[in-house]
């Protein structure tokens, strides 16, 4: 019984970070000074930094973590041998696939922190530079510049909302939540789960075709 060893609320954790990631990030495209403002905010308060900021990278490692080790516990439990496998006839491909999805999202994120994170860890420790509240909004449309990285970005946010589309529902089924409120759940999560990747998606091509002109 594999499933009693998922933990859920990573999951949900990361899901509010998403949440309030993509209200931050779309405020770029609304305002640029909304933008540098909650960015400054973000990137210089020390409960942001010094709390909120540790634990959701323990979050991701946790996640994922439990990810592959639940994955390596299904296929142990899996001792009925299939002499044709019926594929998408027996479970989503999502379902079947959510360690793929898992990994590939790693991988983006991977670059996501290379791209934002290290960069912040260098201009504020490493070099030493002074607070430039207006800087963020010009730094984040630079990033979206080159087309690779910008198609890189939406291929990424694809795959999050396939991981999302199982994974969001499966935490609460994780947690036992079966009642007559389990379809409004299952509606609201892959509403979730489409909306939250394209306003992402949005906000990468709004900037790549919108670049600061120099």
């Amino acid at each position: 019984m594999p499933e009693r060893w998922s933990w859920p609320y990573p999951a949900f954790f990361l899901v509010l970070f998403l949440a309030l990631h993509v209200t931050i990030n779309f405020t770029s495209v609304i305002s640029p000074e909304i933008f540098n403002q909650w960015s400054h905010f973000m990137g210089y308060n020390p409960l942001v930094q010094f709390i909120m900021q540790p634990i959701l990278i323990a979050g991701v490692v946790v996640h994922f973590a439990m990810g592959f080790v639940l994955e390596l516990q299904n296929k142990k439990a899996r001792t009925i041998k299939y002499v044709k496998y019926s594929g998408g006839a027996n479970a989503p491909w999502v379902s079947r696939n959510m360690i793929i999805t898992g990994v590939m999202v790693l991988a983006f994120l991977g670059l996501h922190f290379y791209d934002f994170w290290i960069h912040e860890i260098n201009y504020k420790f490493v070099e030493a530079n002074p607070q430039d509240p207006t800087r963020y909004f010009a730094e984040t449309v630079e990033k979206f510049e080159p087309v690779w990285r910008t198609v890189l970005y939406v291929i990424s946010f694809v795959l999050l909302s396939l991981h999302l589309w199982h994974g969001f529902a499966s935490s609460f089924q994780s947690m036992g939540v079966n009642n007559r409120y389990t379809p409004g759940i299952r509606n609201f999560t892959r509403l979730y789960a489409i909306v939250v990747p394209l306003l992402f998606i949005f906000i990468a091509l709004y900037h790549h075709l919108n670049p600061i002109t120099h």
